[in-house]
């Protein structure tokens, strides 16, 4: 088991990257702020404005009728997020990563909601 001190210091790592990552961004109406979260058994992914600090669409693992793999799963997931978005007439979206790298679950995530017509 780690220590407590090193699992303080893995989350703190994380939360400055993903402020990084945001600093650059900023979500509205217009062109709202697609965010990820990823979790050991579960991905989720929201719609943000900024502006207003409200959630414009959501979208999760757990709306997912067919799952398969975690990374089949996580496309669906965006290809669902991307058509609930479609239905509020938003088509352009910043990309929010937060502190997990581009790969796996959160690129599947990205491309589904490519594949269902969002821009970013």
């Amino acid at each position: 088991m780690k220590p407590k001190n090193v699992i303080k210091q893995k989350r703190q790592q994380a939360a400055l990257r993903a402020r990084r990552v945001r600093a650059r961004m900023r979500g509205t109406l217009a062109q709202p702020r697609l965010t990820v979260k990823r979790s050991l058994k579960h991905v989720y992914a929201q719609l943000v404005d900024d502006t207003a600090g409200r959630t414009l669409a959501a979208a999760s693992d757990r709306d997912v009728v067919e799952k398969g793999t975690p990374v089949e799963t996580a496309r669906r997931v965006g290809s669902l997020l991307g058509t609930r978005a479609k239905e509020k007439g938003i088509a352009e979206v910043v990309f929010d990563r937060g502190s997990y790298r581009y790969h796996g679950r959160v690129a599947a995530l990205a491309e589904g909601a490519r594949e269902s017509g969002l821009n970013f």
